[in-house]
């Protein structure tokens, strides 16, 4: 068993539960869980797919708001130990760079990532199709719209939590129109988060039968000792419709398109009855995590059944290891994904 590192800093307030006596598995769940329930907001009738972050000595988070409408938008939450969380009623003001208005459509399943002292949204929005938007805020106060970094049809827009060589790093899943039923992982890299290029397939699906359909982006790369370990959700489909499983690989430090290891077997599928009965059953959805330096302490949060927000925990050694111990990377994982 390798002894493996968290690159990053501590968080000793970072939310934890033990593994349970008797698990084997390398990922558990908050026994509490779903830790968001629904109807958490007058005029919001689901919050899930959402992303948190370290902020002030508490947490910040930008979630997936479900309205009673219909339609998703993008609210702000608060919390002091990042399991129980507070909204804001409205949902977040985007503007353009003139500090004018300028909301999308809709804004579905966000990341939300700091790098170098500024706060950077990634959300599926439209934009004369599925498109990924971007936002930048300093203080949770304004949000200024960026230029959206690619055309329809896109999602899952992921951006690593550092510059690697200089250069912003996101990883995206093209898509089509509808629900797709199809998706592999690319890489893109951008010097000034408008232009983006030099795009770069990290990895496709896979034969193993939970990420046999397609494959996405989750919570943003974990900067550790062995490489970027990467948390993404796997799809297979079923005569009952899509099954949403949790993935995990480990990516290259310098040249993140190149995959080292790549999980054979699901980190976390659904099971529970919060993940398995929902608006859209049987969903695992990874958006983002915290991580402690210090402990190497790991928690997950996923949207489970497109209805609750729910957590889980590890560590770094116990999943990394588990990857490298199954790990079923092929010749196109290895290579640098340029054609």
């Amino acid at each position: 068993m390798k002894q493996i590192k968290l690159l990053c800093p501590s968080l000793p307030n970072i939310p934890w539960q033990d593994k349970p006596a008797g698990c084997t598995a390398p990922v558990w769940r908050y026994q509490e869980n779903p830790i968001i329930h629904r109807n958490p907001v007058p005029g919001v009738a689901r919050i899930f797919n959402s992303a948190v972050v370290p902020y002030e000595g508490g947490f910040i988070g930008v979630f997936r708001g479900e309205q009673i409408n219909g339609i998703p938008y993008l609210y702000l939450g608060r919390s002091a130990d990042a399991i129980h969380w507070t909204f804001d009623p409205e949902k977040i003001a985007l503007v353009d760079g003139e500090g004018k208005s300028f909301l999308p459509p809709y804004a579905y399943d966000p990341r939300l990532i700091e790098i170098d002292g500024v706060y950077y949204i990634v959300w599926c929005q439209d934009a004369y199709g599925a498109a990924l938007g971007m936002a930048k805020t300093t203080d949770f106060k304004t949000f200024t719209r960026l230029e959206n970094p690619f055309l329809p049809f896109n999602r899952n827009g992921v951006l690593f939590p550092r510059k690697v060589d200089g250069k912003f790093l996101l990883l995206s899943r093209p898509s089509d129109s509808g629900h797709t039923p199809f998706g592999d992982i690319y890489l893109s890299e951008s010097r000034d988060m408008e232009y983006w290029g030099h795009h770069r397939h990290v990895m496709g699906k896979a034969s193993e039968w939970w990420e046999n359909v397609k494959i996405g982006g989750g919570a943003a790369p974990i900067e550790t000792s062995e490489g970027w370990l990467l948390i993404y959700h796997g799809v297979t489909g079923t005569c009952n419709g899509f099954v949403y499983s949790i993935g995990g690989a480990i990516l290259d430090r310098d040249e993140p398109s190149r995959v080292k290891y790549r999980c054979g077997n699901f980190l976390l599928t659904p099971e529970e009855w919060y993940e398995e009965r929902g608006f859209t059953s049987n969903v695992c959805f990874p958006c983002a995590s915290l991580q402690d330096g210090d402990t190497g302490r790991i928690a997950i949060y996923y949207g489970a059944a497109d209805t609750y927000v729910a957590l889980a925990f590890t560590d770094v050694e116990t999943v990394v290891n588990y990857i490298i111990e199954h790990d079923t990377a092929g010749a196109s994982d290895h290579e640098e994904g340029r054609r």
